[in-house]
């Protein structure tokens, strides 16, 4: 078995992550070789001398396939700022094409490889391409992660417009309940399901 997913969301700090760890986490169980791939970081702390993402690090925990860092995170920058200025603030461009031949790499090394995303989909990673335009240029399916909280209905529709119009391929989405005094949480749910309806629908607790 070779397969890759993509998990992106509606905003950053949504838990993407946490899905990542839970999906790596869930195929390693199966018995499957696994690894984790955070293409650009941002946020970084020095550790033993090298400076270190928590994303990248609660990744590589969770994997089964302890890969090269420059291929599970081809770009590390040090603050906790959109990507595309972090690169700029150090004099560095994001190359999707590096982060392609990484990707292609670390599928040479497992049978399943889970890549993180940055913020949402229309975050830019350079003046010209944002997170749509790697997942395209990778053309791996989406594991969509859904903040639930005031303001998610939106944020969740106007993504998933812009997964069609690229016809991006969604395997399944995550409601993750960020806030626990969501007004009316059913009813938003309910919402997304019926406007997400046929794909497949996951809820954390």
């Amino acid at each position: 078995m070779k397969q890759a997913y993509f998990i992106t969301g509606t905003d950053t700090g949504i838990g993407k992550t946490y899905v990542a760890c839970q999906l790596i986490r869930e195929y390693v169980a199966q018995g499957y070789r696994v690894v984790g791939m955070k293409p650009v970081a941002a946020g970084c702390e020095l550790v033993d001398g090298q400076w270190v993402n928590e994303d990248v690090a609660l990744l590589t925990q969770a994997s089964n396939v302890q890969a090269p860092l420059h291929l599970v995170n081809p770009y590390c920058f040090k603050a906790p700022i959109a990507p595309h200025i972090a690169a700029s603030q150090e004099g560095v461009e994001i190359q999707c094409e590096v982060i392609q031949r990484a990707f292609t790499e670390l599928t040479h090394l497992a049978d399943i490889v889970v890549v993180e995303g940055a913020g949402g989909l229309l975050v830019p990673l350079n003046a010209n391409q944002t997170i749509a335009d790697l997942i395209a240029l990778l053309n791996i399916p989406i594991v969509f992660v859904v903040g639930m909280r005031l303001g998610c209905i939106n944020h969740t529709l106007l993504s998933l417009a812009v997964m069609q119009s690229r016809q991006l391929q969604i395997f399944a989405w995550v409601a993750n309940p960020i806030d626990h005094n969501m007004m009316h949480y059913a009813e938003n749910l309910s919402t997304l399901q019926s406007k997400l309806d046929p794909i497949p629908q996951y809820q954390l607790k």
